[in-house]
């Protein structure tokens, strides 16, 4: 029904927003993610997703289609409501959530508050196949690499670094050069750290 909101951005939180459209507030909720994208006081557009309850119409904001469109194959699976969705999208980017359900990465999933063990397996068993034809991913380039990524974090681990911190950064050097191997991800990850 609403598909977008374009307009000056009135209040800003890093669970909701509220934008004014001709004089009209409209409060959507946010992930942290489309907070961190959100300037100050400015004009916005906000792509939106109107989710319809018995007991409420609640209008979810996001900064990219990108974002929407995970965060409603998220909804679409059984288990997973749009707070679970945003919660999700708020710990790990559009990215990296429909990179974890295309490599079948269900503790990643299952890292994110109120999802369990059964509920990552569901997700994945769902939107496998969606995803990797959504994003158009290539099914073996994602198992070769999560296997290069998973064996670099590893190393990184062992030496000490945080997990969290040495996954953004070999993320990040994956997006530069795909292809790379552990030990090409591990010595530039230790330049990065």
């Amino acid at each position: 029904m609403i598909t977008q909101i374009r307009g000056k951005l009135v209040e800003k939180n890093p669970t909701y927003a509220v934008v004014d459209c001709n004089g009209v507030g409209y409060l959507l909720h946010i992930s942290l993610n489309t907070y961190s994208l959100l300037p100050d006081d400015e004009n916005v557009l906000l792509y939106t997703h109107l989710s319809i309850r018995e007991d409420a119409h609640t209008l979810y904001g996001f900064s990219t289609k990108l974002e929407r469109e995970v965060f409603k194959l998220l909804t679409s699976v059984s288990g997973v409501g749009p707070s679970t969705a945003r919660t999700m999208l708020s710990s790990m980017t559009s990215q990296e959530v429909s990179q974890a359900i295309a490599t079948e990465n269900v503790r990643l999933i299952q890292s994110v508050k109120g999802i369990g063990a059964k509920t990552a397996q569901r997700v994945i068993v769902d939107l496998k196949d969606k995803v990797l034809k959504a994003f158009d991913i290539d099914e073996v380039s994602v198992a070769q690499n999560n296997t290069n990524k998973e064996e670099a974090l590893s190393a990184l681990e062992v030496l000490g670094f945080a997990r969290k911190q040495a996954d953004k950064v070999i993320n990040n050097l994956l997006k530069e050069t795909p292809d790379a191997s552990v030990e090409v991800l591990i010595k530039q990850a230790l330049k990065n750290l």
